[in-house]
């Protein structure tokens, strides 16, 4: 198989650095050959570029306390977080060419262990191929491109899937990549709205299947402030609805709706906005935290009341939906994977949901934004 990285920073070895600490053949050919991304979304090899190879055991504070299993593992990168820092290392078995990730427990090296992540070089630069195709929906994943909806979120995820299986040679699936089959599809649900007049035209009935009918709530007419006078957002509201409990978000049922100002008569916030009385509140986050609705621009917004100040939500209701739909299949996902879940990997769920809605609606998400209540909550759950 040939390689060429976007990235033309490939990180490559001579043989003499090789050794003594690669044996293995095929890793050799590899690491002095296409080498490593020096660049990637999953994966920061700095590590490899900065320090060059050394083992565990070199990186310890206290090496003698090390299982022998980790001793003489190479240390070459990490699993890049949100800010592309490392946060979980990533080990080369010189010997075999497997890898393997684990988090550096300085005062307990006793207590660290390592979780499987491929079985050779080669597998782990087509793996991250293959995902970073999906996310683009290019190369084997062009096929998407304009197909939208639960039967094509299901059918990308059954084909990253059987690259990941192919790949492991009848082994389990490492959990960082079934994260990565189970929720960067979740981005095709909705079409780009075209229909709707929003952001996202959502599939029919999408919000009931997800949290049964009985449990999305639809306004009617009299339900609206005068001041909701954004048409799309008025039909989504009354055609669609909103889920009663949307986790991290519940939906102020008292109907009708009232603005921010209105909610504010006995003045225990004295500094609502100059324009509070077309913002007309949906309901309730967590931590004195408000969803609100420009009725205007069908914006939607989170009101702080301690701080009295709003901060952006989403771009509008149709991605507010969605963001409330990825939520809840988080929940879902959660419960497949609750026996293989660590703390580091539920970091991963949560920087690929971030990923995700970010790719769906950038609003709050960009790089710059000060705060942002989904990201925020997002990453606290992991």
């Amino acid at each position: 198989m040939s390689t060429t990285y976007a990235d033309t920073t490939a990180i490559t070895l001579t043989e003499d650095i090789l050794d003594p600490y690669v044996t293995h053949a095929p890793t050799r050919r590899w690491l002095t050959g296409p080498g490593l991304p020096g660049d990637s979304a999953l994966f920061t090899f700095a590590e490899l570029h900065r320090e060059g190879l050394r083992t565990v055991a070199d990186s310890a504070g206290d090496p003698d306390r090390l299982t022998a299993a980790l001793h003489d593992q190479l240390v070459i990168g990490g699993l890049a977080d949100l800010d592309g820092l490392e946060r979980e290392t990533i080990l080369l078995d010189g010997a075999t060419g497997e890898l393997s990730t684990t988090y550096f427990l300085h005062d307990r090296p006793d207590l660290m262990t390592r979780a499987p992540l491929a079985p050779s070089l080669h597998t782990l630069v087509r793996f991250a191929t293959a995902t970073d195709e999906l996310t683009d929906l290019r190369g084997q994943f062009a096929s998407y491109a304009g197909r939208f909806g639960p039967t094509t979120v299901e059918e990308a995820t059954r084909q990253l899937l059987s690259v990941f299986e192919e790949g492991m040679g009848g082994a389990e699936v490492p959990t960082f990549w079934k994260i990565a089959a189970l929720i960067r599809p979740l981005a095709l649900v909705a079409a780009p709205g075209t229909e709707s007049g929003l952001t996202l035209d959502l599939p029919p009935r999408l919000l009931d299947h997800e949290f049964g009918r009985g449990k999305v709530m639809r306004f009617e007419d009299i339900d609206f402030p005068a001041t909701l006078t954004h048409e799309p957002t008025r039909r989504f509201l009354s055609e669609t609805g909103l889920p009663e409990d949307g986790i991290l978000f519940s939906l102020d049922t008292d109907v009708p709706l009232l603005t921010l100002a209105e909610s504010y008569t006995d003045a225990r916030v004295q500094d609502v906005p100059a324009h509070a009385d077309r913002l007309i509140r949906l309901g309730y986050l967590i931590e004195d935290n408000s969803l609100v609705i420009d009725g205007t621009t069908g914006e939607i917004l989170n009101w702080n009341e301690p701080e009295a100040k709003l901060h952006p939500l989403n771009t509008d209701i149709s991605t507010l939906a969605f963001t409330l739909w990825l939520l809840h299949r988080e929940r879902t996902i959660d419960d497949s994977l609750a026996h293989e879940l660590t703390h580091n990997l539920c970091a991963q769920v949560a920087k690929t949901l971030i990923q995700v809605l970010s790719k769906v609606d950038p609003t709050g998400t960009m790089a710059g934004t000060d705060w942002h209540y989904w990201t925020e909550r997002f990453r606290d759950s992991g």
